[in-house]
């Protein structure tokens, strides 16, 4: 039986490469002791602040929002904890997939664990077991406004903490009770200002936001071998991409896509031919532009996630070191509506240039048949995966409006700006899979087209990986049935293996 790692918390920095490990089913958490001396601290620290003051303390000995001049007695600070739990679940609509709950379940302990929040130790625990034990909390994808925090998702996520809600636990559905009762665990006695600290923070937005991040990345790669590839079978011209033309325009997106698309075309038969075209169209000749742009996008949407990951968002946050309790704004999640903007807007691009070279692989030019099939009239061959892709490129386009530029007021206007970064997070998500989908038809062509070059190659890596897509989708001779070689792409492109130089 293969052991499971640990990821141990701790108080340092974290990276996408431990996002990368925590989304491994395998993976399990561990409390540091530095973490757990934090919290015990925090919270000592709370319980007597709230024993020898008097002073109302937001959320904490008042009521929330716009109740924040309601005071509570000290013998109702839990009740007023688990009220707002219960009261903030309010989600709607699907619900969010089990990986990234699982992330956000990590991101929450890694919030908690700075020890600037007042949770108690078994709080934080708790939710490790639920991680360690894939007891999967049910989270639906609407209820936050990106402002106050993920209230509605975090409210689902912290509801198994004290026996309601439901979880996903071996395979099945069923009330966190049911769970908590089998595992011999009695629901959490939330006490002051934990309901809070669970419920203010920016982890559906950051999960998400790391989830893509990690994912764009990729998709962003195979943009680029794809892209090779169209280019090489459409009888392309390489001159675009020389080093020159890149280093008097320096972007880094731009230099490094046109640096990747020479080494994936060193030794192909197809480039190396002298081509009739003075020159290609724009979807070919500006791929080091557009492609790169969406780079640059991507590093950055990167850095503001970096930077999330390893943050505190709840409210008020407390620095027993300093004797304070400050109530602010770490949950308001502008800087990740902004990026997840600027994130849909560069997938979109790319699936946009993408269906552009498809459009033009069809078109019967350069030698190539039209629709890229022996015979076509009698057959449609590749006409229709064009318009597939083509409905999701308008698709896309349409979800690339800006969500962060909107805001709605709530809580009889306490809340009065709110970022919309949830929402922006589910139009991301919804065009990073239509990207998906996108690439895996311009392969679909590119590939058929190849086939119409031969005996000419293409390069060695490129012929290497053509070969391993041809295992799954093979050459169309006559019209088909398609829609399940566009499935086979897709699984293709999630599960490839690419040794590619580093940059």
């Amino acid at each position: 039986m293969k052991k499971p790692s640990v990821h141990v918390i701790s108080p340092g920095e974290i990276g996408f490469d431990t996002i990368q490990t925590i989304l491994n089913p395998d993976t399990k958490l561990e409390l540091s002791d530095e973490c757990r001396k934090r919290i015990n601290r925090c919270r000592k620290y709370l319980d007597e602040r709230i024993e020898r003051s008097s002073e109302p303390l937001y959320g904490i000995t008042t009521g929330f929002g716009s109740l924040c001049d309601r005071s509570i007695s000290r013998a109702e600070l839990g009740t007023l904890q688990e009220n707002l739990v219960k009261s903030h679940a309010c989600g709607t609509g699907p619900e969010v997939p089990s990986e990234l709950v699982r992330l956000m379940l990590f991101l929450k302990i890694q919030s908690l664990a700075y020890g600037n929040s007042g949770v108690q130790t078994a709080t934080v625990q708790r939710l490790t077991d639920f991680f360690n034990h894939d007891i999967i909390p049910v989270v639906y994808q609407y209820g936050s406004l990106g402002a106050s925090g993920d209230l509605a998702p975090l409210a689902h996520l912290s509801l198994p903490l004290i026996g309601l809600g439901e979880v996903y636990a071996e395979g099945r559905k069923v009330s966190s009770r049911e769970v908590l009762k089998k595992m011999g665990w009695q629901p959490v006695e939330l006490q002051s200002k934990e309901g809070l600290a669970l419920l203010n923070g920016t982890q559906f937005m950051s999960a998400y936001g790391a989830y893509l991040t990690l994912h764009v990345s990729r998709l962003s790669l195979l943009a680029d071998v794809i892209g090779a590839l169209s280019l090489d079978v459409y009888d392309g011209r390489i001159e675009p991409f020389h080093s020159l033309v890149q280093e008097i325009r320096p972007h880094g997106g731009q230099i490094e896509t046109a640096r990747r698309i020479r080494w994936l075309l060193e030794g192909s038969e197809l480039i190396a031919r002298k081509g009739k075209a003075v020159q290609d169209p724009y979807s070919f000749r500006c791929i080091p532009q557009v492609h790169g742009a969406s780079k640059d996008s991507i590093l950055y949407v990167a850095s503001v996630f970096r930077n999330e990951i390893n943050s505190v968002t709840d409210n008020p946050t407390i620095f027993p070191d300093e004797d304070l309790i400050i109530s602010a704004g770490n949950f308001h999640g502008q800087p990740l509506a902004l990026a997840l903007d600027n994130l849909c807007i560069a997938m979109a691009e790319l699936g946009n240039i993408s269906e552009r070279r498809i459009y033009q692989l069809l078109s019967g030019k350069r030698g190539l048949p039209p629709f890229l099939v022996a015979n076509p009239g009698l057959n449609s061959g590749f006409m229709i995966p064009q318009y597939t892709a083509a409905a999701m490129v308008s698709h896309n386009k349409q979800l690339a409006t800006p969500a962060s530029v909107d805001s709605i007021e709530t809580s009889q206007g306490q809340e009065d700006h709110v970022s919309m970064g949830a929402t922006a997070a589910l139009k991301a998500y919804q065009i990073m899979e239509n990207l998906e989908r996108i690439l895996a038809i311009e392969l679909y062509n590119a590939a058929q087209a190849l086939d119409f070059r031969r005996p000419l190659k293409t390069s060695p890596w490129l012929e290497n990986f053509v070969a391993e897509y041809r295992r799954q989708v093979h050459f169309v001779e006559n019209d088909k049935t398609m829609y399940q070689d566009i499935f086979r792409s897709v699984e293709f492109l999630r599960n490839v293996k690419m040794s590619l130089p580093d940059e």
